[in-house]
C-alpha cells in the first residue's frame, strides 16, 4: 500500500471548535473510556449496528484481504459521502448487485446523515476516515490522532441512526502504531488499499479501468473516491469494471476483519 496524498487539501487541516477535542490513549484504556458514549447510539438496521458486533476487538494489522476468498474483489470507495456522486455510485453498486465499504470523513458524514443511511441501508459498510482527512496525520500527536478518529467515529455513527464503522482507513495511508492500536481497540480493523486507481488526478475513464486490471494481481482492494471534485469518470469506470470482473470470475465481498 503506497502513500497516497492526491485531491484531498480541500477538507482543509483543522477541526472547528464545535467538533469537541477528544483526548484518550491507545488500547483498553480508550476502549474503557470511550465505549459506553459511543455504544448509546440507537442500533441501526444492519447487521453492523449490533453492539456486541461493533465492539469487537479486531486485528490491529493493516488489511488488505476478501472475505469472499480468492477471487474475491473489495470495492472501497474514500472521501464522502457527497450529495452529487455518492447517490451515482450508490446506483451503480445497486445495477451490479456489488457491495462496497465507504471511508467517510466525520464532517461529510455529519453534513450528509440522509446519504450516510442510504449507503447503510442498501447494505454497504462503513468505514471511519478521520474528522478532516488530515495525511499528514501520522506526523502529529497521539492526542490529535485520537480526536481524529474518535470524534469521526461518533459523527459517523450519528449521522448512520446507530450504526458503527467496521474499519479505519488513515487519510493518504498515514498508519501509525498508535491509531492501528487505537482503533482496533474501537471494533475498527485498520484497513489499506492494493490497487490505487488514482481516479482522483481524473485521468480518464479508460485509465481508471486500465489500471484496475493491470494491478488486480497485487491484491483484491480497490481505491476510488466519491468526494473531492467531479467524479463522473470513476461513476462511468465503474460501470465497466464491475461487469468485466465478474465475466473474469471474481466476486465481490468486504475486506476481512
Amino acid at each position: 500500500m503506497a502513500r497516497h496524498s492526491g485531491g484531498r487539501g480541500w477538507y482543509g487541516k483543522t477541526v472547528g471548535a464545535a467538533l469537541g477535542l477528544v483526548v484518550a490513549a491507545a488500547g483498553a484504556s480508550v476502549w474503557a473510556a470511550q465505549a459506553g458514549a459511543v455504544s448509546s447510539a440507537s442500533p441501526g438496521p444492519a447487521a453492523s449496528a449490533s453492539p456486541a458486533a461493533a465492539q469487537q476487538r479486531v486485528a490491529v494489522t493493516i488489511a488488505h484481504a476478501s472475505d469472499a476468498g480468492a477471487r474475491g474483489v473489495n470495492i472501497t470507495i474514500d472521501d464522502g459521502p457527497d450529495p452529487v456522486w455518492t447517490p451515482q455510485m450508490l446506483d451503480v453498486l445497486d445495477e451490479f448487485g456489488v457491495k462496497a465499504t465507504f471511508c467517510m470523513v466525520g464532517t461529510q458524514a455529519q453534513a450528509h446523515p440522509d446519504l450516510v443511511k442510504k449507503v447503510v441501508a442498501a447494505g454497504h459498510r462503513l468505514c471511519d476516515h478521520s474528522v478532516s482527512h488530515d495525511t499528514a496525520m501520522d506526523k502529529k500527536s497521539q492526542q490529535y490522532q485520537a480526536q481524529q478518529i474518535l470524534d469521526a467515529e461518533r459523527m459517523i455513527t450519528e449521522a448512520s441512526g446507530g450504526v458503527r464503522p467496521m474499519y479505519y482507513r488513515a487519510p493518504g495511508g498515514a498508519f501509525t502504531p498508535y491509531s492501528r492500536t487505537l482503533a482496533a481497540s474501537r471494533g475498527m480493523r485498520p484497513l489499506g488499499w492494493n490497487v490505487d486507481t488514482k481516479d482522483f488526478e481524473r485521468p480518464g475513464t479508460d485509465a481508471i479501468v486500465a489500471t484496475v486490471q493491470r494491478e488486480l494481481p497485487n491484491g483484491p482492494t480497490l481505491l476510488f473516491h466519491d468526494a473531492g471534485g467531479d467524479r463522473s469518470q470513476t461513476v462511468a469506470a465503474l460501470r465497466r469494471i464491475l461487469p468485466q470482473l465478474k465475466e473474469q470470475g471474481y466476486s465481490f465481498g468486504f475486506p476481512v476483519r
